[in-house]
């Protein structure tokens, strides 16, 4: 069980900043961009094809966050400057990037020809560089022993990736905090509240849809970078229904810890992917559920995250009225004894 929830956790990080762009694009911006279930595979098929050509994977990962952007920005055209629909330029962006994935990842390959998953099992990637280096820290066995001396029969073999993607999901959660508050960040947050009158401060709008929504897919292309060096492949079907996964991500962190700030909405939505996968690690523990029940659960816990609230907040509501209305009544009986001790008085 425990060595379970560790993967998940480890994965929930990672996944935690494709969140992280979701939150931007649908929550900053009021944009419903489909382009992550495209862009997320972009990132992967990239990284991994780069990988087996040889590059450094720490390189690789960055071009596939600017591949990512790049795909973001043309969602962004699409919609301003083609004035498609929000809902359908991600839709049609999403179609696009199939094909382009296929090429991209048929680059791996003598004959360039369309390939639709890339293995990286004997490959150097970014967890591999950093998990040498943390290897010979040593911290491992100290970890492990004291687990085991609580009680736990099975632990981790390492804690190293666990450790780096903290680090990294940190300085990108931090990253974010700060832009939100610069110039152009409160600018995006405004078209996102009110275009209209974002342009009556003569500013660009189109431009900041087009930027908040390549940043917003670069770090959907990173996530999928990462995860593809995770689990040791990419595949074009990766990122079927990952925008869903996305959206419960952030729907769960905001329900839980709340939306006062900025700093504490991007700290919920991290923790939200990472709750999101401790929830389905255990959901597939079920004995009746499997691997192929995945979109299932997916859309189950969707649903949960979206009604539950809903049914917490009407209860709070009819509490708030119960409690004003005994208010009113005590205040009544007691203006009532006021009047009637004035009457036995005169």
């Amino acid at each position: 069980m425990f060595t379970a929830l560790f993967g998940s956790v480890e994965q929930g990080i990672i996944y935690a900043i494709m969140a992280l762009g979701v939150y931007l694009t649908f929550r900053v911006l009021d944009f419903p961009d489909l382009t992550v279930d495209g862009s997320f595979v972009t990132g992967a098929g990239t990284a991994a094809m780069m990988i087996v050509l040889g590059y450094n994977p720490i390189l690789a990962t960055l071009v596939a966050t600017v591949a990512g952007f790049i795909a973001g920005c043309m969602t962004g055209i699409l919609h301003t400057k083609g004035k498609i629909n929000p809902l359908l330029a991600g839709i049609l962006m999403m179609i696009a990037l199939y094909s382009i994935n296929l090429r991209i990842m048929g680059l791996s390959s003598d004959t360039g020809v369309t390939r639709p998953n890339i293995p990286l099992l004997n490959s150097e990637t970014i967890f591999t560089v950093f998990g040498n280096f943390w290897a010979s820290l040593g911290i491992d066995s100290v970890i492990s022993n004291a687990l085991k001396s609580m009680g736990l029969a099975t632990v981790p073999t390492t804690w190293g990736i666990l450790a780096f993607m903290l680090v990294v999901t940190i300085i990108i959660k931090l990253i974010v905090d700060w832009f939100l508050k610069t110039e152009v960040g409160l600018a995006i947050r405004a078209t996102g509240d009110n275009k209209r009158m974002i342009r009556s401060f003569s500013a660009n709008t189109d431009s900041l849809v087009i930027l908040g929504l390549g940043i917003s897919n670069g770090m959907v292309a990173l996530s999928g970078a990462l995860i593809a060096q995770y689990t040791k492949f990419a595949d074009v079907g990766l990122g079927i229904g990952m925008i869903v996964v996305g959206l419960a991500s952030v729907i769960i962190g905001e329900a839980i810890f709340g939306t006062k700030s900025i700093v504490r909405v991007t700290f919920a939505v991290i923790a939200g992917a990472i709750i999101y996968r401790m929830i389905y690690a255990l959901a597939l523990r079920v004995k009746w559920l499997d691997s192929g029940d995945m979109k299932l659960i997916t859309a189950f816990i969707v649903i949960l995250a979206l009604v539950i609230p809903q049914i917490v907040n009407k209860y709070k509501e009819k509490k708030r009225k119960a409690k004003r209305l005994e208010e009113r009544m005590a205040l009544q009986k007691a203006n009532l004894k006021v009047e009637q001790g004035g009457n036995g008085l005169a």
